[in-house]
């Protein structure tokens, strides 16, 4: 099996050119790049409720979806599965040393560690350097574009919601399996994000329970954090509607 098939770079290079040429600049004198606001807020709150029913809305009382031994090893497991799809991004991004990195670190982890159920790397000091298509983008200059919330999955940008339809395509584990394997594997993937929603949850609480608008610090958070991943500068000036004007 070839690693892409025809359908899949017609596909890849769809999605590069319909969604990146779709990313808008923001309006003069803008505090975010954010024109969707109100669609995205009904998305916000939607995930929300979501979030409550699954997870337990920030209650005190509230018991895990998981317990935490399983939800570590999903944890591993994804994050293991998420590797090869780094590596291709880092030879995109002309990154040989993460990508070396990266390949060894899945080598280690998929034999030491049994199929990634643990994490020997880390323990060896070969730690993660993880990447998505939406940082190749943005290596290649496809500027960042529109704020956006997509349902279930949350936050993200033009850019980067470009980036997960590409990173869906060109996943070499995904490329490379088929059914029943492809089902476990998404388990996996599914039952990692929710391994993640548990890991933080303390943080992400606070920040949709115990914020005055929890959509505004979602974006300004999810938009410095994004930007500190890339390493922008010059766009991680964004407007915090908390911030004292007066602090030093």
């Amino acid at each position: 099996m070839s690693f892409f098939d025809r359908r899949g770079v017609a596909g890849v290079s769809a999605a590069i050119l319909l969604l990146a040429g779709a990313c808008s600049a923001p309006e003069p004198g803008s505090e975010f790049n954010d024109p969707h606001e109100a669609h995205n807020r009904a998305v916000h709150e939607e995930n929300l409720a979501m979030d409550r029913a699954l997870f337990g809305g920030g209650k005190p009382d509230k018991k895990p979806l998981l317990p935490q031994p399983v939800a570590n090893t999903l944890g591993n497991v994804a994050d293991n599965l998420g590797t090869p799809s780094d590596v291709v991004n880092n030879v995109l991004q002309v990154r040989p040393k993460p990508a070396l990195t990266n390949t060894v670190r899945f080598v280690v982890n998929s034999t030491v560690g049994i199929l990634g159920l643990f994490d020997p790397a880390t323990a060896m000091g070969i730690y993660a350097d993880e990447t998505d298509f939406g940082e190749t983008l943005h290596v290649w200059g496809v500027r960042e574009g529109a704020y956006l919330v997509v349902p279930v999955a949350g936050p993200t940008t033009e850019r980067d919601l470009a980036g997960k339809v590409v990173d869906a395509i060109i996943d070499p584990v995904g490329a490379l399996t088929g059914p029943p394997e492809s089902y476990y594997i998404g388990a996996a993937k599914l039952g990692g994000k929710v391994a993640d929603r548990q890991r933080y949850g303390d943080t992400i609480d606070s920040i949709l329970y115990e914020s005055a608008d929890s959509y505004a610090q979602m974006r300004l958070l999810y938009l410095q954090n994004r930007h500190f991943e890339l390493g922008i500068e010059d766009e991680a000036d964004v407007f915090d509607p908390y911030e004292d004007p007066y602090a030093q």
